[in-house]
């Protein structure tokens, strides 16, 4: 099937690794340029390297909320338009909320939720001029159904739904399409201490009725459907990719 992504261009965020990398891989495969951002300059650099033609990277703190904003006009000055925004950078520290330090679910609300606004304001401009344009969020399934011991990415993730939401409906009538995406449980680095521990890796897969946790490749597809004219009519919604886990009774 042609998702009609050939010349298309997106700005993909926390690109270095895990889902973003895939996304990222996903739509240069489906004929896209991105522009690739990520704090790690070395796998940024080992991504390109892949690609130089069609992948350009950005080393960016995503609390760095005018060097994010950047991001739009640069995809710009370097492949001539844009098209799509993937919101995937985000960060979730672990801990009771009680002890939880002030500074510390500033900066998760600063990652997950002001940085993605940022950019897709930014984005914004250039989706309203040409009246075409695609918001991706990557929320999450704790965003949902939010999860103990991770109180502040769970509040910031719900948060980005509800953004997701919202700007899906102001933008819709001129031609710009605002959705989420909701991982559950993917073999990424972010889950690292629970792929390498069997009887905690165990004890996860009894919670996914698919039995498994997902390889990031599975995720690619879903942000190329979202990123085509395929996807037009779909607009405020998240889509989960969890196994079944939060629909389980």
């Amino acid at each position: 099937m042609d998702l009609g992504l050939d010349g298309r261009v997106a700005v993909v965020t926390g690109a270095s690794r895990g889902l973003g990398k895939a996304a990222v891989e996903a739509l240069v495969a489906e004929g896209a340029s991105v522009l690739a951002a990520a704090r790690s300059t070395a796998d940024l650099e080992k991504l390109q390297a892949t690609d130089p033609e069609h992948i350009a990277v950005a080393t960016v703190d995503m609390r760095d909320a005018d060097a994010v904003a950047a991001l739009a006009d640069l995809a710009v000055d370097r492949f001539g338009r844009l098209d799509v925004v993937v919101n995937n950078a985000g960060i979730a520290p672990a801990g009771k909320f009680s002890a939880q330090p002030q500074a510390e679910w500033e900066e998760v609300f600063a990652v997950n939720v002001h940085a993605p606004a940022v950019l897709a304001r930014a984005a914004g401009k250039h989706f309203l001029a040409q009246r075409s344009g695609k918001v991706i969020n990557v929320a999450s399934t704790s965003g949902i159904n939010g999860k103990p011991i991770l109180v502040s990415y769970s509040a910031s993730k719900g948060a980005l739904v509800q953004f997701t939401k919202a700007l899906g409906a102001e933008w819709a009538p001129f031609g710009i399409q605002v959705n989420a995406i909701a991982p559950g449980a993917f073999t990424t680095d972010a889950q690292a201490a629970v792929t390498g521990d069997p009887s905690m890796l165990e004890r996860r897969l009894r919670k996914i009725p698919a039995g498994r946790m997902a390889d990031p490749a599975e995720f690619g597809p879903l942000v190329c459907y979202l990123a085509s004219p395929l996807s037009d009519f779909v607009n405020g919604s998240v889509l989960v990719i969890d196994g079944g886990e939060v629909t389980k009774l």
